[in-house]
């Protein structure tokens, strides 16, 4: 198979051949080119092509609406806190449920701007007569900073600096200052040109996972707003993967690029650098970034529904065996409690709690023990003998965080 997938690549970037170079009128040559090696990026193209498979073949209708709000929530989050945003995700997930004249203050406006070009990037990616457009980039870009004070942005419009105002781009901790092109004209050429290189690369069935990390690689090279760049350039990402039919991995890549925030800052760099040195293969190191992300990702959102089906069946299990009577009020009332707890409780904190009490108030102790007994036996409850902890049915340390974040949303 990993033969086959090798030979396949030596085929598209044979067959593709649409490296591209742009003289611009002050920026100089400027060169659009694919630039990986196959040899080292052959084995994590089949990973993540695998992980995708297996992830579609998830159960993920009864659990597709919360996996959403959540991937979407956290992507904001991500994307927002790259570009120096302070909200929490918590605080996030809550913006974005409130009214529109609810939101007042630019932080709140920044997290819910990017939930509107992420709109306008799922409408597009569903739209079958879509293409990547230069209209399509400024209608992202003025979604996302519409509102949004700065000294020079125009939702939408690109830079033109004058003699007194220099754009520069990155720091030396990420591998040096770069100086994009300044002038509108130079700037207008190249995003021209990046379109129209991303529809060749597409018309010659390039995959999907090229064609999205280097439109981000060169549009942030380009880098043709005053601000808002980093978020166009991951929703721009997005779009092309989300058309090709990657769930939800594509917008939750900006957890990824948040968790390795100074890999993915330093990799725009080293890829201009050896571009500019003519080294071979100069954009292997952000496409190999990119789907090792992407595999890292699809990984994580398949436990994620795992976890959620399980929590989803586990809710009807309860439901179901107490209509049934196969438990009583009692056992339901402490299978629920425990499992809207938030973190499994020890065994000795539940017996003293007011609630638990209540319910054995005019009942022996041997009640209480044979309730107790059946909801282990029934795997409704599950006690840690080494902590002495009670744990919901379905939960285990793998499924943690499905437990502890449903308890969270269930108390908004």
């Amino acid at each position: 198979m990993n033969g086959s997938i090798r030979y396949y690549l030596s085929m598209v970037l044979e067959l593709a051949d649409v490296n591209r170079r742009v003289d611009t009128n002050r920026f100089g040559p400027f060169l659009f080119q694919m630039g990986f090696d196959t040899a080292e990026i052959h084995l994590i193209f089949q990973r993540v092509l695998d992980a995708q498979e297996r992830f579609k073949k998830l159960p993920l209708s009864n659990v597709a609406i919360k996996l959403e709000k959540e991937v979407i929530a956290g992507s904001i989050y991500g994307t927002n806190t790259i570009e120096g945003g302070t909200l929490t995700e918590e605080e996030t997930e809550r913006i974005l449920s409130l009214p529109p004249e609810a939101i007042s203050k630019e932080e709140e406006v920044r997290a819910v701007n990017i939930k509107r070009a992420y709109d306008l990037a799922l409408t597009a990616a569903q739209n079958k007569g879509w293409r990547l457009s230069v209209d399509f980039i400024r209608e992202i870009h003025s979604a996302i900073t519409n509102g949004l004070s700065h000294p020079h942005n125009q939702p939408g419009l690109f830079r033109n600096n004058q003699k007194d105002t220099v754009t520069h781009v990155g720091d030396i901790s990420h591998g040096g200052r770069y100086k994009p092109p300044q002038l509108k004209a130079d700037i207008e050429l190249l995003t021209n040109a990046l379109v129209d290189w991303h529809n060749e690369m597409e018309d010659k069935k390039v995959p999907a996972l090229f064609r999205a990390p280097l439109v981000h690689l060169y549009y942030e090279l380009i880098h043709p707003f005053w601000d808002g760049n980093g978020r166009v350039g991951r929703v721009l990402e997005a779009t092309i993967l989300k058309r090709e039919d990657f769930q939800y991995a594509p917008f939750a890549m900006a957890g990824y690029y948040l968790r390795h925030i100074d890999g993915y800052f330093t990799l725009f760099n080293t890829c201009r650098k050896n571009s500019g040195t003519h080294k071979p293969f100069p954009n292997t190191p952000f496409i190999k970034f990119h789907l090792e992300g992407l595999f890292e990702v699809i990984n994580a959102l398949d436990d994620r529904v795992n976890g959620l089906v399980r929590l989803f069946l586990f809710e009807v299990k309860i439901k179901q065996s107490f209509d049934e009577k196969k438990i009583n009020a009692r056992q339901y009332t402490i299978v629920t409690q425990i499992s809207a707890s938030g973190t499994p409780p020890l065994m000795s904190e539940v017996e003293h709690a007011p609630w638990y009490k209540s319910l054995y108030l005019k009942l022996t102790d041997k009640s209480r023990r044979r309730d107790l007994k059946k909801l282990l036996d029934m795997k409704l409850l599950v006690l840690d003998a080494k902590k002495g902890r009670l744990w919901p049915g379905f939960v285990n340390e793998r499924y943690l965080d499905v437990f502890e974040r449903n308890v969270r949303q269930k108390q908004k």
